[in-house]
């Protein structure tokens, strides 16, 4: 100890080699013991025992009658059915994007009747379960007989509405129409995660504004937008089965058809029907793996 730190009453900082000598030779070469977490085996084997018990009762119980799900697997009447619910799922993804994009940059706008529509247009649409929303459009005939494209309250040209919208096309239109309000909120959230500096280099380099959304802020934007409307769209493809509601005949509504026609068939069918959308749904995260990969490139410690 030196002078100073005898009167102060506090020891000077061992130096390293003292340090050394201070602790025992044995402590040195003694091998790091991992912590032991005694909760986290009991819990992995709770869990193992379960998955177990579950996999003999889904192979080994006959009830399943796992013969019968691979007869309807590829039956013509099922592929038919998941063709639409493809259509209608895909379809309606591009379309909600696009007014998600559109809706967002109204909701952001500065004037207050474009800002205030998209308002409300995503407040109405987010609050009315899309069950209603199908079957107010499908009985849009019964509201609109005609619907006209022209001057309001001048002339116009009109189309009978049941000549015009199809089922399916009334569907499409029922599930964009909901989709989009929460598709325009997954936007608006990557579009605010952009950093404000961003926004303000690409005006001090005199870069016009569509350039700046398309090449500048909208990129940036997807790293954040991707993985929530990926989850949207799988919640659109299960969605699409309300479409039977409407008269649309997609994966789940030939499935509710067979059973009615054949009542001995109800497990398989059902068992069909949740493969093919474990399927699709599988698809669609890999798809979501691949653009977040591409997306993400450059940053650190993305995968």
């Amino acid at each position: 100890m030196t002078t100073a730190s005898l009167r102060s009453g506090v020891s000077a900082p061992a130096s390293p080699e003292h340090r050394a000598q201070l602790v025992p030779a044995a402590a040195l070469t003694r091998r790091v013991q991992p912590l032991r977490r005694p909760w986290q085996w009991v819990a992995t084997g709770v869990v193992l025992l379960l998955a177990l018990n579950f996999g003999q009762t889904l192979f080994t119980n006959p009830a399943w009658e796992w013969s019968r799900v691979g007869h309807w697997f590829f039956n013509p009447a099922i592929l038919t059915g998941l063709t639409i619910t493809l259509e209608a799922t895909a379809i309606s993804a591009v379309v909600s994007f696009v007014g998600g994009v559109i809706v967002a940059l109204a909701r952001r706008s500065r004037n207050r009747v474009l800002s205030g529509a998209a308002w409300l247009y995503i407040w109405v649409f987010r609050s009315i379960p899309l069950i209603l929303v199908l079957v107010f459009l499908y009985n849009l005939a019964s509201l609109y007989p005609k619907i006209g494209v022209g001057i309001p309250f001048g002339p116009q040209l009109q189309f009978s509405t049941t000549n015009v919208l199809s089922d399916l096309t009334l569907g499409v239109v029922g599930l964009s129409l909901a989709e989009i309000a929460f598709a325009a909120e997954i936007v608006r959230s990557g579009l605010v995660a952009v950093d404000l500096g961003q926004h303000e280099a690409a005006k001090a380099l005199g870069i016009p504004r569509y350039r700046q959304f398309t090449r500048i802020v909208l990129p940036q934007a997807l790293r954040t937008i991707v993985p929530g409307y990926v989850n949207q769209i799988v919640g659109l493809l299960k969605s699409s089965s309300l479409l039977f509601y409407v008269s649309v005949l997609d994966l789940f509504g030939v499935v509710q058809n067979l059973q009615s026609t054949y009542p001995s068939e109800v497990i398989p069918l059902l068992v069909v029907a949740s493969v093919w959308y474990l399927i699709l749904t599988s698809a669609i995260a890999l798809v979501q793996y691949f653009v977040e990969r591409f997306y993400n490139r450059g940053l650190k410690g993305a995968r």
